[in-house]
C-alpha cells in the first residue's frame, strides 16, 4: 500500500516537494476515529514514546524512594536542546542515585539548541552525556535500576532488567506482542521496536485517559502528563513544538516527537490518541500533519489558532526574509478527518 501525500511544499504557485504519510487517531478500545495510509504497518517509534517508556520508574514507586521532583520525571519523557536548565536537571537526578554523568551509557553529542552549543564552544568546551537529548530517560533508567537493584553498567543492553523491564511496560501499553517484531538500537543504544501504527495510537489513548489499564499505571502516567505540563521547556526547549503546545494546551494535550518524523499525542479530554508517521522522516512535514490533526481533534478556538498561527500555517522564506512558499496539508487529510467532530 502506498500512503497518501498528506503534507505539499509549494515554491511560488508550485508544489516542489511532497510527503506522504500516514496518521491513526484512535480511542482507548482500539476504535479507529481517523486514519490515513497503512496504520497497520510497523514503524520505528523512536523518542515519541520515551512517557511510556519511563512508565515503570512512577508506577513501581522508584522516582519516589529516590525524590525525583517533577521537574526530574517530565526531564525523563523529554528529547531536549541541551540547554542549561536540561543538564542541569539531569545531573540532579544522578546525584540523588549517588552517580553522576560518567553513568550514563547514552553517547555525547552537540547541544540541538544554538546557544547552549556557542556556549560551549566560548568556553572551549566539550559536550558530555548530560548535553544528549536522552540524558534525562537515561538518568531515569538510572533509577529504575537501582530500584531493581540491578548492575547500572550496561544498562542499555537488550537483556539487562532495565531495558527488559520497559519492554515489558510497552507491551502492555500496546497490546501487543514484542517478541516477534523487528528490532533495533535506538540513536542513544537502547532497543527500538517496530510497532503497527495502530497500536502506537491506542497505547496513547490511554496513556490520556487511563482506560483499561491497571489503578497504579494510570496513576503514573496522568502523573508524568501532570509533569510535563508544568514544565514544557524540559520535555524538548526553547522554539520547540513539544514545548510550545504543551506550554499553551496544558493538561489539555501530550505530545511528543520522534526521530524520522513520527510524532505521538495524547487528548485526555477526548479519550483519543494520535500517532503518525512520515514516511521521508521529514520533521517540517510531521509537525504540519501534528498541527492539522490536532485542529481537527480537540476543536482549536480563535485564541488557539492565533497563539499558533505561524506553526499551523508556516511560511517559507528565504534569507532575506522574502516568502517564497508554505506547507499545506493535502485534500487527503481533509478527506481522513471529514468524520471527525
Amino acid at each position: 500500500m502506498t500512503n497518501p501525500v498528506l503534507i505539499e511544499v509549494t515554491r511560488g504557485t508550485t508544489v516542489e516537494s511532497r510527503h506522504r504519510g500516514t496518521f491513526a487517531l484512535v480511542d482507548g478500545a482500539g476504535r479507529v476515529v481517523a486514519s490515513a495510509g497503512d496504520i497497520d504497518a510497523p514503524v520505528f517509534p523512536r523518542s515519541a514514546v520515551k512517557a511510556l517508556q519511563a512508565l515503570p520508574l512512577v508506577e513501581n514507586g522508584w522516582a519516589d524512594r529516590y525524590g525525583l521532583a517533577p521537574a526530574e520525571l517530565a526531564l525523563a519523557c523529554a528529547s531536549h536542546s541541551g540547554e542549561a536548565i536540561h543538564t542541569e536537571t539531569a545531573l540532579g537526578t544522578l546525584r540523588k542515585l549517588g552517580l553522576d554523568e560518567a553513568a550514563l551509557e547514552c553517547g555525547a553529542h552537540w547541544p540541538t539548541a544554538r546557544t547552549a552549543a556557542a556556549a560551549l564552544i566560548r568556553d572551549d568546551r566539550a559536550p558530555s552525556a548530560l548535553h544528549n537529548n536522552c540524558s534525562g530517560k537515561h538518568a531515569g533508567f538510572l533509577c529504575l535500576a537501582c530500584g531493581l537493584k540491578a548492575e547500572p553498567r550496561g544498562y542499555v543492553g537488550r537483556e539487562h532488567r532495565v531495558q527488559r523491564t520497559v519492554k515489558d511496560a510497552l507491551v502492555a501499553a500496546y497490546g501487543h506482542d514484542l517478541d516477534e517484531a523487528t528490532s533495533g538500537t535506538d540513536g542513544c543504544s537502547i532497543p527500538t521496536y517496530a510497532v503497527p501504527l495502530r497500536h502506537l495510537a491506542r497505547a496513547f489513548a490511554r496513556f490520556g485517559s487511563g482506560e483499561a489499564w491497571p489503578r497504579e499505571r494510570a496513576a503514573a502516567a496522568a502523573r508524568l502528563r501532570s509533569a510535563v505540563a508544568a514544565y514544557p521547556l524540559l520535555v524538548a526547549g526553547t522554539g520547540r513544538l513539544d514545548t510550545d503546545l504543551m506550554a499553551h494546551f496544558g493538561e489539555r494535550v501530550f505530545t511528543k516527537t520522534g526521530a524520522e518524523g513520527v510524532f505521538c499525542a495524547a487528548l485526555p479530554e477526548r479519550g483519543w490518541g494520535l500517532a503518525l508517521k512520515c514516511d521521508d522522516g521529514a520533521t517540517r512535514a510531521s509537525e504540519a500533519i501534528l498541527l492539522h490533526l490536532l485542529e481537527a481533534a480537540i476543536a482549536w478556538t480563535p485564541d488557539d489558532r492565533a497563539a499558533l498561527a505561524t506553526r499551523h500555517d508556516p511560511v517559507m522564506r528565504n534569507w532575506n526574509g522574502i516568502e517564497v512558499g508554505r506547507l499545506r496539508p493535502t485534500e487527503a487529510i481533509g478527506a481522513a478527518l471529514a468524520g471527525v467532530a
